[in-house]
This record gives C-alpha cells, sequence and structure tokens, in this order.
C-alpha cells in the first residue's frame, strides 16, 4: 500500500478559503486550495507513505516514509508516526467487559494446559482503529453525538479493571505494547539517515502520553489523566515538555522525527523513515538492515505490479493502466472501521455526561437493532467517513476484481440481521437509515458472483444463495412499504437521487397526492429481473428455485404493465409522454386525475434499466420454469404480448427479452439519450437534459412557485445540502446501469438494430457499440487528450494537468460537470467513481482520446463476466497492441519490447509468460479482437452472450 501526502511548507489557508468559498454564490465554482497561492514555487513536501508485510511473518508490519522537499530552499519538517490503543476503558461497560475477559483468561488458561493454541475471543475484536480518538473519529467537542460503545468488543477492559493496556519504552528507539487481547507487540523505529556524509543521523525521540480527552481545555473540568491526548502537539509545537509523561509509557506514544537542524531538509533532497510494527519480540536490540528492509519493500512492489497486470492483461495504454491502478488502490484505501451500535448510542456510556433526552427518540430511533462493527467500503474517509448502502454495492464491482472476498463480505452485511431491519429495509445511511435507496443489491450479489467465477475460476454458491434468501426479504419489503395501493406502482421518494425532482421527493407533496415515480417503478422491475436472475441460477443446481423464479417473472410482468397501463386495464397510464418519447413522473390524487410533471431526467431513463434476455438453453435447464412460463403467456395473452417484445418474434437465437420499454419506445429514448443536445455528453450521460438550460420547468403551487432547470456543474438548489446534483452531471453508477442495459437490449436485438449515435450525426451503431461508445467517453473524463494534454477531469487546472509533481496522481470525484467534464463534489470519492477501473477492464484496448471514438466494437469478454469460448477467426497484425508486448510478462525486467504478429504475441507473451489459465484466458480474448464492423450475429451474440 502506498500513499501520497502533499504537505504545504506555508501555513494552511483555512481562514482564506472559508472566507472566499463563504462570498461565492451557488454558481460559482469552488475556490480550491491550489487557488490560494500555497503550491507557489513548489513550496510544499511530497510524502509518502508505505506499508508491507515481511518476508516470513504475516503479521509483522514494515514501514517507510519519504518525503521530497519540492522547493526552492530548504525547509523544516516533523515526522510523528503514532501508535494508540482506541480508548474503549473510559466507557465504564467494566462489569460485562470483566467478566467476559475473565471467562477467556479462563478458557486462555485450560488450553495453555492442554497445549492448544488459543483461539480469538469471538465476541471481542482488536484494540485499534483508524481514528486517534475514544470515539471513531469525532471530534471530542462532539463527543455526545459519537456512535460509539460496544458490547463486548473492541479491547474493552473496563475502568478500574487494571486491564488498560500500555505502551512503553523498551530502549531508545523501540517501543512494546501490551494488551490483554493482543498480547504483545513491538515497534522499531530506526534512525534517518544524514542530508550528507557529514551530517548526523536523526534519531526519533520517542513521547508517551495516554488516549484520554482534554477535559480542561474542553470542558473547563478536571483531567482524570495528568496526560493527555493533545499532549504531542504541546510537546512539538508548543514545546511544553511537561505534557509527556516522563516515565516513558501510556496508552499513545509517538516517534518524534525532527528534521529542523539548520534550514531542515535542503531544496530538492529528501528524507526516509523506517520502521516496523511486530509481534515477535526482538530480543537484544539490533539496528535495522536498511538493505534488506528496502528489498522487501522492492520484492512486495514486483509482486503488486505482477497481482495488477494480471488482473488486466490486455494491451491497454500506460495511461490507461495507470488511471486503472490508482481507481483501484482508491478503493482500498477507503476501507475503514465502522462502529454504531444504537442501543448504547441512544442512551449515552456510563461514564461519560448523559445523553441529551431526545435522542432516543430521534431520527434513526427505530434502528434499535443496529449492532455495526465492520471494516466497510466507505465512499471516502475525507468526506463521507460512513458507509452508504446503494454505493457500496456499486463498490463491490471494481473490489470484486481484486478481492472477490471482501466485495462478497460487504453484500453479505448489508443484509444480516444486525444491518437489515427485521421489517427488511436495508439501512441507506447514517444520516438517515429510513431513507431509501435504490435496490441494486441484487444486481451487484450476481455480478460479484460472475466476476469472481470468471477471473478466479471459483463459484460461490453459498454465497448466492444466502443473500438471494435474505433479498427476498427485502423484496417484500418494497412491496409492502413503497406500493401503498398493491397496485404494482411505487413510491419510493428519495431513491438517492437527492435534488432532481420539482419536489423533495422524501416529503410529502406540496400540492397534495402521491408521487407517482417512473424511477421507482423502473428500479423495482429492475430489481425483480435481477433476483428472477439469480433464481435461474440457482435452479441449475436446485430445481426448488424453479418456482421462485416464476414468481419474480409473473411479479415483473404486471410491474411492467401497470408501468404502462392503468391497473391491468386498456387505458394507457401517463407515466409515458407518447409525444415526448419519454417517461415522466405524475402526481396523482386517485382515479384517473393524475398529472405529468414533463422533467425529463435520469428519472425517465432508468426504465431502460429493467431488461433481460432469456436463452433457450436455461429454459431447456430449468422445465418448470418453462412450463410455468408458457401457461403465463397462454392465460393473459394481452398482458405478455404487451409486456414482452419477443411474444411476435423470437429474437436473436430464440431468446426471449422481458423489458419495460418495447422496441418503439426503446428507439425514441434512445434519440433523447443520445441526443448531444440533451443527455449525450462528451464526457457520458447526464443525469438532466441540456434541453431545461433554456427551457425550465416551473410550477407554482399555493403561491409558492417551484423550478428545476438544467446545470451542469455544483447544485444551485439548496435541497439535501446542496452538496450534490442531479440536474445534469454525469454520475458514474446510473450510467453504468445504461451501459448494460445497452448491452442486454444487443443480445436480444443482435447487430441489425442500429440506431443514430449521436442523434443527428447521420452515424449508425447497434446498440453494443454504442455502449461501448459511452464506456469510452467515461473513461475519458481521466485521460490525457491529445491535444493539450489535459485530463477533462481536472477542470484545465494548470498544476493538475501540467505540473509533473501532479499529472500522474489522479483523483476520483463524485461527480462531473456535464458539459466540461469537470470533476466535482468529494475529490475522494473512489467508491462507484471507480468503477472507471472495470471499464478500462472491459474496452481498455479500444478506448482511444477521441471525443466520439470510431472505433470497431471491442470483442472483450462478455460484459456480464460470463465465461464465453469466441469463433477462432484470421488473425491480423496488432502493431497497435505494442504495449501488450512490453508488459506481458511477470517481471519488469523481462518484459520484451519487440513487435510482432497475433500469432507472435500470443505464443511469445502468453505461451511462454503467463500461467496457462490466463494464458488461455489471454489468447481467447485476443482472438476475439478481430471482429470488426462486419461481424456477423454469431460473433457478435458471443461476445454479450449470458
Amino acid at each position: 500500500m502506498k500513499y501520497l501526502y502533499k504537505y504545504p511548507q506555508r501555513k494552511f489557508p483555512y481562514e482564506e478559503l472559508v472566507k472566499a468559498n463563504a462570498s461565492r454564490s451557488r454558481l460559482e465554482p469552488e475556490f480550491e486550495l491550489n487557488h490560494t497561492g500555497i503550491y507557489e514555487d513548489n513550496r510544499y513536501f511530497d510524502i509518502y507513505i508505505e506499508m508491507a508485510k515481511s518476508k516470513d511473518n504475516a503479521e509483522e508490519c514494515l514501514f517507510r516514509v519519504t518525503a521530497y522537499n519540492r522547493g526552492p530552499e530548504a525547509a523544516p519538517l516533523h515526522i510523528v508516526p503514532q501508535i494508540w490503543f482506541r480508548n474503549t476503558w473510559g466507557w465504564g461497560y467494566e462489569e460485562k467487559h470483566k467478566k467476559r475477559e475473565r471467562e477467556f483468561k479462563k478458557r486462555q488458561a485450560k488450553e495453555a494446559a492442554n497445549g492448544q493454541v488459543t483461539g480469538d475471543d469471538p465476541g471481542v475484536g482488536s484494540g485499534n482503529s483508524d481514528s486517534d480518538s475514544e470515539n471513531n473519529g469525532v471530534d471530542d467537542e462532539h463527543e455526545d453525538e459519537a456512535p460509539h460503545g460496544g458490547p463486548g468488543a473492541w479491547g474493552s477492559c473496563g475502568k478500574g479493571s487494571g486491564e488498560i493496556p500500555d505502551i512503553k519504552q523498551r530502549d531508545k528507539f523501540q517501543m512494546e505494547s501490551n494488551h490483554w487481547k493482543l498480547g504483545k507487540r513491538y515497534a522499531h523505529f530506526a534512525p534517518s539517515v544524514g542530508f550528507t556524509e557529514n551530517d548526523d543521523d536523526v534519531d526519533p525521540v520517542l513521547l508517551f502520553t495516554n488516549n484520554e480527552t482534554n477535559k480542561k481545555r474542553l470542558y473547563g473540568v478536571k483531567n482524570e489523566s495528568d496526560y493527555v491526548k493533545d499532549a504531542f502537539h504541546e510537546r512539538i509545537v508548543d514545546d511544553k515538555e511537561a505534557a509527556v509523561n516522563p516515565e516513558n509509557h501510556g496508552t499513545k506514544a509517538a516517534a518524534w522525527y525532527a528534521f529542523d537542524a539548520g534550514q531542515g531538509i535542503p531544496a530538492g533532497d529528501y528524507v526516509c523513515l523506517r520502521f516496523k510494527f511486530s509481534n515477535k519480540d526482538p530480543g537484544q536490540y539490533q539496528e535495522l538492515d536498511e538493505e534488506e528492509f528496502d528489498s522487501i519493500f522492492d520484492a512486495r512492489e514486483d509482486e503488486a505490479d505482477d497481482f495488477y497486470y494480471n488482473i488486466s492483461p490486455l494491451p491497454v495504454s500506460d495511461d490507461l493502466r495507470t488511471i486503472q491502478r490508482q481507481a483501484f488502490a482508491g478503493m482500498l484505501w477507503t476501507k475503514q472501521f465502522y462502529h454504531f451500535v444504537h442501543s448504547q448510542w441512544s442512551k449515552g456510556d456510563p461514564n461519560q455526561p448523559p445523553a441529551p433526552p431526545h435522542r432516543a427518540n430521534s431520527r434513526n430511533s427505530e434502528w434499535k437493532h443496529l449492532h455495526i462493527d465492520d471494516i466497510l467500503s466507505l465512499p471516502d474517509k475525507w468526506e463521507y467517513p460512513f458507509f452508504a448502502a446503494w454505493d457500496t454495492a456499486f463498490h463491490c464491482i471494481p473490489l470484486a476484481m481484486i478481492d472477490p472476498d471482501f466485495s462478497k463480505k460487504q453484500l453479505d452485511l448489508m443484509t444480516r440481521e444486525w444491518y437489515m431491519h427485521p421489517n427488511g429495509q436495508i439501512p441507506a445511511y447514517e444520516w438517515n437509515f429510513s431513507d431509501v435507496n435504490p435496490p441494486v443489491h441484487a444486481w451487484a450479489t450476481f455480478r460479484v458472483f460472475k466476476i469472481e467465477r470468471k477471473m478466479y475460476g471459483r463459484e460461490d454458491l453459498d454465497f448466492l444463495e444466502r443473500v438471494f434468501q435474505k433479498l427476498l426479504l427485502n423484496f417484500t419489503w418494497w412491496v409492502n412499504r413503497k406500493d401503498r395501493d398493491g397496485k404494482n406502482v411505487f413510491e419510493g421518494g428519495f431513491l438517492g437521487l437527492d435534488n432532481i425532482g420539482l419536489f423533495n421527493r422524501s416529503e410529502p407533496l406540496p400540492t397534495g397526492g402521491v408521487l407517482e415515480q417512473a424511477d421507482s417503478t423502473g428500479w423495482m422491475a429492475f430489481f425483480c429481473l435481477q433476483m428472477l436472475n439469480i433464481a435461474l441460477e440457482l435452479a441449475k443446481r436446485r430445481s426448488v428455485y424453479e418456482d421462485i423464479a416464476s414468481k419474480f417473472f409473473e411479479h415483473f410482468i404486471f410491474i411492467a404493465d401497470a408501468m404502462s397501463h392503468r391497473y391491468g386495464s386498456d387505458v394507457e397510464k401517463p407515466l409515458w409522454n407518447e409525444e415526448d418519447g419519454f417517461y415522466y413522473d405524475a402526481i396523482s390524487w386517485g382515479g384517473p386525475w393524475s398529472q405529468q410533471l414533463p422533467v425529463r431526467s435520469l428519472v425517465g431513463l432508468i426504465p431502460l434499466y429493467a431488461s433481460l434476455t432469456l436463452e433457450p438453453e436455461v429454459l431447456e435447464k430449468c422445465p418448470s420454469f418453462a412450463k410455468r412460463v408458457e401457461w403465463f403467456i397462454e392465460n393473459r395473452p394481452k398482458m405478455s404480448s404487451r409486456n414482452m417484445a419477443s411474444m411476435s418474434k423470437r429474437g436473436s437465437k430464440g431468446r426471449l427479452l422481458l423489458s419495460l420499454v418495447n422496441r418503439d419506445r426503446l428507439g425514441k429514448l434512445l434519440v433523447r439519450m443520445l441526443d448531444e443536445d440533451e443527455f449525450l455528453s462528451p464526457y457520458g450521460i447526464r443525469s438532466m437534459s441540456k434541453f431545461h438550460e433554456k427551457n425550465p420547468f416551473s410550477m407554482e403551487v399555493n403561491g409558492q412557485t417551484f423550478t428545476v432547470g438544467y446545470v451542469p456543474g455544483d447544485s444551485n438548489s439548496g435541497l439535501f445540502g446542496g452538496n450534490s446534483n442531479w440536474r445534469g452531471p454525469i454520475w458514474f453508477p446510473t450510467t453504468f446501469l445504461l451501459i448494460e442495459s445497452l448491452q442486454r437490449f444487443f443480445l436480444y436485438y443482435g447487430a441489425e438494430y442500429e440506431v443514430e449515435c449521436p442523434t443527428g450525426s447521420g452515424q449508425m451503431m447497434n446498440l453494443a457499440k454504442v455502449a461501448e461508445n459511452i464506456q469510452h467517453r467515461l473513461i475519458n473524463l481521466f485521460t490525457r487528450n491529445d491535444r493539450d494534454g489535459r485530463r477533462p477531469y481536472n477542470g484545465s487546472e494548470d498544476i493538475y494537468d501540467h505540473d509533473e509533481n501532479f499529472v500522474d496522481h489522479i483523483l476520483f470525484h463524485e461527480f462531473f460537470d456535464g458539459d466540461t467534464g469537470r470533476g466535482l463534489g468529494s475529490k475522494h470519492q473512489c467508491g462507484w467513481t471507480g468503477l472507471v477501473a472495470k471499464l478500462v477492464h472491459d474496452v481498455g484496448v479500444t478506448c482511444t482520446r477521441a471525443a466520439t471514438p470510431r472505433d470497431p466494437i471491442s470483442a472483450a469478454e462478455a460484459f456480464f463476466d460470463d465465461v464465453i469460448t469466441p469463433k477462432r477467426r484470421r488473425s491480423r497484425q496488432l502493431s497497435r497492441h505494442s504495449s501488450f508486448l512490453r508488459h506481458g510478462s511477470k517481471s519488469r525486467a523481462s518484459r520484451p519490447e519487440s513487435r510482432g504478429s497475433f500469432e507472435d504475441t500470443t505464443r511469445e507473451a502468453i505461451e511462454s509468460q503467463l500461467d496457462p489459465d490466463a494464458a488461455e484466458r489471454i489468447r481467447r480474448i485476443l482472438e476475439s479482437y478481430n471482429l470488426n464492423t462486419s461481424a456477423n450475429d454469431d460473433e457478435l451474440e458471443t461476445k454479450y452472450s449470458n
């Protein structure tokens, strides 16, 4: 793991940032750190923090910190690595902890007497945390709001139990920590080499204090300890020697490296720190062998390079490989321990001030069962350090490529009984667990299952079945709670899209009535089809799942019919507007009284998500399901014929198509979606049509005017705090699902069905090529263009596009400007924007830097990650893939530089240098790249076949 921190040498401009942004309107861009001039003359340090496991001990971690002075003059720097125990002893749950502690030690002694290895206490976790806090990363000033507490967990010695952990100095360069559960651990800090041969080494000064709140500073009351958690600041910054414990022990410790001799670190020079943390007693002090230490890092770096290269071994450019690698890194860095135990948060801890009386009945009061104590994938650690359910589902797609076990664990957790509400609702996020996020977990579960199967050759059917059964509860919650009339028309409300509509969809309508949502009903149809897909997969092994598949097949047909017709009648339902060729939300006052809200937004495209092809082979393997489908078609001909495009004509290879939109509506929606003056941006799909830039929609209700218009950048609305915007910008998750929808439609309609892309261009493409075109646009947010070498997401900021120390460090923003591609929102939203790693894997070989790529469609392995065997075709030269020749081997030193034919490439770079399974997979993929624009139906179907 490697991390870069750019640390300014000037005083950090907090006041300037606050003042400048406070004076700006919502229509002006944010005043950023680089606008303050703090990076002028390169007056900052580049600090790289690296971690690696030792070669023979998985519990020994090595750390290396390298700080480069990029400025024109010498500058001082203090680097202070720290170790601490999370303060759980101060919570006041000692009696329960003491009992568990005694039971654990009694069992430990018994096992030791029998010569057994003591196992972990199943109810107690480690005493470590990512946070320098007693309350999981919440500022001291807000401790009364912190989600802490936890029965029997987190190193939990009660106050006065005599088992408070301790860290003490062992010698000049070593510390020893002792914890009742973890045992002993040892930290060894090596001196840092001087700048020149004549300079002395910089030795660390070991400092100790307690991880206790400074209550005197915060509340004006006496501290319980003489040494509190901000002691290191007082010692280093304020030069107060008495702030730290002279006895050199405590629950928090630091190694202070002061590079301030003379003028500090010389211009252009660097310093390097090396230290390790281990469970192995080092015995008598010995100096760290720097050469051996660094060789371990070199070995780990080579292993990491090979691992990530073999994730996507196809011949993609170095720039794309850099983007993908950093997207994966961001996904791993945003994992964090998350702790929320409602039963204790609502009451407050015994040794803390009482919780406010209203807390137990405030927001989230109905989530009393929550007991979260896990490492979770967060949207980002900086701005959104809490889980968000539908974010997590998208995170799991790129994570499954590099760590399928962790990815599966995330999806499993969200459906476990200590997360999922007893009524079946999945918690949304900490701000309001009761908000409703789109039902994407079934989709993510099946995608993760198939990614692991294709990339790692493992079928985890237990995972698929376990999560599927829990999702049955969640599906029932949706049906019971969000279809109030039981007529298969859903509301949903918020649905993760914040301020996309005219009104706040989480609140009652000011007009009265009910908002019938095109997106909510589309999401539920999508949910139905994903559950059907999983049920059919499970039915291959257990026929009982054919019955459940039949249930979801029929439920989908009812939802599809209700969306287009009034409650099963022949009267058209006013969510589809035939004149506009688009789906709109509608306000319903019951019976025939309703009014469309003609806002062309993502809401009207979401019905495209609900599509699925049924392969003839599946019907053959599931005869009971096939029989039920035939019965439904025969006995409900009107309903099935208007909701199954395949009734009048089977699709390619006899496939059935289940879809909310028929061929006619599909064509009309794509005219809008692929219009560059509406939804199609040079960098993806806008969340609202650009049509509304000059034609905003307004509605007056009780003397108040509500207006919604196209906003390409940051939000101009205060809804949901105004910190996100679905009124124009590009979002990765929703666009990713639209791409998949086009792929599924391609499976049914085949290569012969073409649409104009972009609308009005005269250029016709089949739907697979349209999907790839949009994939390229998303990827091109991050790639350097040919014109001036800029990456669009940087927003034409010179320092990010051209400075050698910034240019190749990629940021993954929350969303992107619908016109320029400029990154917006959180800058470290590695979560769902990390989906770009999957896009690079799928279509990176054919991705150009042109705004609208014209390449033939790629023939990468199936978009839906099923294992395929493409037909062999005559080879041709692959000179444009020369990067594959440079990177095809497992060792960077041995990667060949020669070019060669397709046969040479596969023979030399695959057969000789990769393991047999990887070689066969790459050989198949490369063969499929010979497809051209005249490829026949069989070849294109093979590419996307499920």
